[in-house]
């Protein structure tokens, strides 16, 4: 354990702050990207896995959940170098970095509104030799109306899930003395990440109505669809990032002297 007084090497303190703000900027980047991007399309991957194309079931995937996995990755890494409170820090601001972004997509569509804006906050499409044409400023509009309802899903969703992965994490850190960092890595994130999905899909639809569900199709089935869709595709990645772990960590603590957890 390294004391805030103790003396440190200029250049060893250098690579600790460094390595901190890369993997901040990374989760946080990450973060922003996924809540913007949201639920602005769905990837259908059913036929990769062999999935009929008549089958009621679908695996599809949001675009935001592609970067989303990184981030589990990032907190599991400053968990196990800086320790629990900096990684609840990073939480902290990433639900920050949730409510300015919601700010900024509320306040730049508030100024000067298209006099055509609905009550709904789209544009409606304007209609030119019979064919309808976004007008200047429709694909802002739609993005920030899903956005809206994705980063407030996300918000709910994200808090719960991180500090689920932060808390089982150090969990059985304490229990397995320090040991297998292979089971708490995946533990904590396959258990947060669960939460996560099952969050998000519920809050995207009961209350943006924002998940694109076909006409007539059962409700319930489109929902599980969802959630499974994009925990199994959590799942996936969260099972391969054992590897990336185990060597970042192994490297981060030879290249930054680090034996246990950092003490800020």
């Amino acid at each position: 354990m390294f004391a805030a007084n103790e003396t440190i090497d200029p250049l060893i303190r250098r690579r600790r702050e460094w390595t901190f703000l890369i993997m901040a900027g990374i989760f946080l980047g990450s973060l922003t990207m996924l809540n913007i991007l949201g639920v602005s399309r769905f990837i259908d991957l059913s036929s990769y896995i062999g999935i009929s194309p008549s089958s009621d079931i679908r695996f599809s995937v949001a675009v935001g959940v592609l970067p989303y996995p990184i981030t589990f990755l990032c907190t599991d890494i400053i968990s196990e170098i800086y320790g629990r409170k900096r990684a609840n820090m990073l939480v902290w601001v990433g639900l920050i970095l949730n409510l300015w972004v919601l700010f900024v997509l509320w306040f730049g569509g508030w100024l000067e509104a298209p006099e055509s804006l609905g009550a709904d906050g789209r544009l409606s499409l304007d209609i030119q030799n019979g064919e309808p044409v976004a007008p200047y400023g429709y694909a802002f509009y739609e993005i920030r109306t899903l956005t809206f309802g994705a980063t407030f899903a996300s918000m709910i969703a994200y808090i719960s899930a991180q500090f689920v992965d932060v808390h089982v994490f150090h969990f059985l850190k304490k229990k397995t003395a320090g040991k297998m960092l292979w089971l708490r890595n995946n533990v904590s994130t396959l258990t947060s990440q669960l939460i996560d999905s099952v969050a998000v899909i519920l809050i995207t639809h009961y209350y943006a109505n924002a998940l694109p569900i076909p006409e007539g199709a059962a409700i319930s089935t489109a929902l599980l669809s969802f959630i499974l869709s994009s925990y199994l595709f959590k799942f996936f990645f969260a099972l391969i990032d054992t590897i990336p772990i185990y060597l970042a960590v192994n490297y981060l603590r030879k290249y930054l002297q680090v034996e246990d957890e950092l003490s800020f």
